[in-house]
């Protein structure tokens, strides 16, 4: 806001149409910031997908899911959240996890199809249990899943 002193009262004022156009380019202004956001978090998500579907699992990302455990364990912990990534990345965009569908593995790809398979290679064996959950409702919509590592005794 201009300061009392930087206003010269006994100048013509501005007209109507002046300032309708300063607010329509401070509109616009903010339309084109909101866009270099958009277009910004866009290759972003763009370059998550090529790694997510294009690259193998890493040994950080194992030393990582190992760390987010030990992190839990010492927190009292029965159960940790490891991964996440959108729904979009399944092939139903998640649909299968979010109804609690048993066959919602088969619509995993790239790297989290490959840490469900790291699961039941050597997870499972070891009595760890793994469930995927819908973490959020952007809009809602599915967002992100959730894969949650569990080494909580058994119930009967």
């Amino acid at each position: 806001m201009a300061s009392d002193k930087s206003i010269d009262p006994t100048a013509t004022p501005i007209s109507a149409a002046q300032l309708r156009q300063k607010l329509l380019e401070k509109e616009m202004e903010k339309v084109s910031q909101y866009r270099r956001e958009q277009d910004a978090k866009q290759k972003e998500l763009t370059k998550f997908t090529d790694e997510f579907l294009g690259h193998h699992v890493t040994e950080e990302e194992i030393a990582t899911v190992r760390r987010l455990v030990m992190i839990a364990v010492e927190a009292g912990k029965l159960e940790a959240m490891v991964y996440s990534f959108p729904s979009e990345l399944c092939t139903d965009s998640g649909r299968a996890i979010n109804s609690n569908d048993p066959a919602w593995p088969q619509t995993l790809q790239g790297k989290a199809k490959e840490f469900f398979e790291r699961y039941q290679a050597f997870g499972k064996p070891q009595g760890y249990k793994l469930k995927a959950m819908i973490i959020n409702f952007p809009g809602g919509m599915p967002g992100d899943v959730g894969f949650f590592l569990s080494w909580a005794p058994e119930t009967k």
